[in-house]
């Protein structure tokens, strides 16, 4: 039997399990046996249904829904639904790095282009340094001083200042992942362009000699913040190609999981912007040695990277005992309720 036949033979039985799935997990639900003796049924059918689609089309979208569903099941009829654990605190241990695991090429491209954007926006100032106005909002370029970079600051309030900087940058956040539904086209630019204006930033300080002392005062929190603007460019880009490649599902369905799964990467990074943005409201304006400030940029690298590193294995592990020892890819955010619709599969 070829694999779109299958799935158009099955889906309705896929339809009722998630039927099934929405009323047991209700705070008040009471099933009858008839009830529970059915969604048991239904769970061991889809379960050997996931088992065929991994071995013939393990990279379909309807394996990945699928996997989500029964992913689901199992744990309402095993472990009683999600009763008594705390979702948002999941989704932070490990459901996010997981995701970034798996769209670490969108969050990749995105990085790539503001770095190919930092490149840009140094060679353009450093061969001409009238450039930077051009690239700097009107004045601010002006007001740079190098030479004045670690003068004491200590009129600034940094609760007021952490506040600005997080909701800017959590502003930039949103309009990456908004851009998404431009198929990716003002991601591109929006990334290009805020990495032209680190860029640019560099080249004046490398001009005037303060290299050293320009990254020492970018780095503790630009690691985290730059992160958190790849991940939110990444989402955009993911919507995108979603978009351009929606593999067997109509295109307006994979759209529309894209956007949602893209929203569950927009908010993962709040977090992210949160710490950036203490880090930059109090410690890069702090009078501290330069080493000390480039040894906080080392430990928020190594933190976010083993958080990265552990959470993905962790949601591995997690997911795969989820489902019965199946493989539940798409358990994060590929809602099975697109079972119910008609379309090409």
């Amino acid at each position: 039997m070829d694999t779109t036949t299958f799935i158009r033979r099955h889906k309705p039985a896929w339809a009722e399990l998630e039927g099934l799935l929405g009323q047991l997990g209700r705070r008040k639900a009471r099933p009858d046996a008839a009830q529970l003796d059915r969604f048991a049924e239904l769970y061991r059918s889809a379960s050997a249904n996931l088992a065929y689609l991994q071995t013939h089309a393990p990279a379909s979208e309807a394996a990945l829904l699928l996997g989500d569903l029964v992913s689901r099941a199992h744990n309402q009829l095993y472990a009683g639904g999600a009763a008594g654990r705390s979702k948002p605190l999941e989704f932070l241990l490990w459901g996010f790095p997981l995701l970034l695991k798996r769209r670490l090429p969108f969050i990749a491209l995105a990085g790539a282009l503001l770095l190919l954007g930092m490149l840009l926006g140094y060679l353009a100032v450093r061969d001409n340094s009238a450039a930077v106005h051009s690239l700097l909002p009107a004045g601010m370029a002006d007001r740079i001083d190098p030479a004045r970079t670690a003068d004491d600051r200590g009129d600034i309030n940094s609760a007021i200042v952490s506040a600005e900087i997080m909701t800017n940058n959590i502003r930039v956040a949103v309009l990456a992942f908004l851009s998404g539904v431009t198929l990716g086209l003002f991601t591109i630019y929006l990334m290009a362009f805020n990495g032209m204006l680190v860029g640019g930033l560099a080249a004046v300080f490398a001009q005037a000699g303060y290299t050293y002392t320009f990254w020492a005062y970018i780095l503790p929190h630009g690691i985290i913040e730059l992160a958190a603007i790849f991940i939110a460019g990444g989402s955009g880009f993911y919507m995108g190609y979603k978009f351009f490649v929606p593999g067997e599902l109509p295109r307006g369905i994979v759209f529309v999981q894209a956007a949602k799964e893209s929203a569950l990467l927009l908010l993962g990074t709040i977090p992210l912007f949160v710490i950036a943005g203490l880090i930059e409201g109090y410690i890069t304006p702090a009078s501290l040695p330069l080493e000390l400030k480039y040894g906080v940029a080392g430990l928020t690298l190594a933190a976010f990277a083993a958080y990265c590193v552990y959470g993905a294995k962790r949601g591995e592990r997690e997911q795969g005992g989820g489902s019965g020892g199946g493989d539940a890819r798409g358990s994060l955010s590929l809602p099975a309720s697109r079972f119910r619709k008609e379309g090409r599969s």
